[in-house]
């Protein structure tokens, strides 16, 4: 080997050893930053369950149709404080009905704080809560659309999603959430008119939203529906809308079978006994709302709060299997 070779060599071997240097420096840097955000995260205790939210009884109280959960005692928690996102759906786009209160506003706040612009549809009589989820989401940095309106008419669902769609810059989330639930002891007491109103929110509502929706989605998009424990262990005064989540059940099941070959997912999402203005307009009687979630095993009415991240987690890409599911959040009794 001549002198000229000799000297590459070296250098080879010096600019090797150099580089080596600055990737075993490289590795202990990122570990000892790994090691200081895993001292600097903040560990929550464990929390007892049975424990963590108000238990019956409850005061006696009742509101007209649909309800607002800002008057309720205790109010309902849907996440305002405690819920903290991870980006998990940045720059989705989601449609949301029923998203003033409830699920539908738990899920709202959640989306907004894991990246995501919302649009929320809503009763006009209830502005006053609707306008706290729409400061909660722009607050999150994200675009809050509010879409008042009745959706027992297939004119205004097709308006709904004509209009959350020009609002977001399009639709990759679809919440079918609204619902009317109104107590009656027995058949001869459901009119004509409660049947009809009851049908028209909780199923034909959705398959108007879905049909005008499903032009835009693309693969990837998620269809959630929000069924209930009602679908499969009816209480008896509950007569038609327990009917309207057996059919949402199954149109939940049927429709991911149709639209998983276009990539597109469709899950639900089955409550039991959560506090939310359903229970204190009309959907339960005083009686029952003085004792509601007392049956339950956790001993207590669940909070929307608390289903949160189960729409999130239908929501977000790495739930990619999933399609055809009802997920279950009813306090240790029910069935999906």
């Amino acid at each position: 080997m001549d002198e000229l070779d000799e000297k590459s060599r070296e250098r080879r071997e010096l600019l090797g050893g150099f580089g080596a240097g600055l990737v075993a420096v490289a590795f202990a840097n990122s570990q000892a930053q790994a090691q200081t955000d895993a001292r600097t995260v903040k560990i929550e205790p464990l929390q007892d369950p049975r424990g963590k939210y108000p238990k019956p009884p409850f005061q006696q109280q009742s509101q007209p149709w649909p309800g607002l959960a800002s008057k309720m005692i205790p109010r309902p928690d849907h996440g305002e404080k405690s819920y903290r996102g991870t980006n998990r759906l940045a720059g989705r786009k989601a449609l949301i009905t029923g998203g003033d209160s409830g699920m539908g506003r738990a899920a709202a706040i959640a989306y907004a704080r894991e990246g995501a612009d919302v649009a929320i549809n809503y009763l006009p009589a209830e502005e006053e809560d609707a306008k706290e989820v729409l400061e909660l989401i722009r607050s999150a940095g994200r675009t809050a659309v509010a879409i008042p309106g009745d959706l027992r008419t297939e004119n205004f669902c097709q308006v709904l999603v004509q209009t959350a769609i020009k609002q977001l810059g399009g639709l990759d989330i679809l919440v079918n959430n609204a619902a009317r639930q109104q107590t009656r002891a027995s058949i001869l007491d459901v009119t004509t008119a409660d049947f009809d109103a009851t049908m028209k929110t909780n199923v034909y509502a959705p398959f108007w939203t879905i049909k005008a929706a499903l032009p835009y989605l693309k693969p990837g998009s998620v269809i959630i529906g929000t069924s209930s424990v009602q679908a499969t262990d009816p209480s008896p005064d509950l007569y038609d809308y327990a009917q309207t989540k057996a059919a949402t059940t199954n149109y939940i099941r049927s429709l991911a079978k149709q639209l998983a070959p276009k990539g597109i997912r469709v899950n639900g999402v089955a409550p039991g006994p959560i506090w939310t203005p359903l229970q204190v307009s009309g959907g339960a009687t005083q009686e029952k709302l003085k004792k509601f979630g007392a049956d339950s095993p956790m001993g207590r009415p669940g909070q929307p709060a608390e289903l949160a991240s189960i729409f999130v987690q239908l929501a977000a890409n790495d739930a990619s299997y999933a399609t055809g599911q009802i997920y279950g959040s009813a306090g240790g009794g029910g069935m999906p």
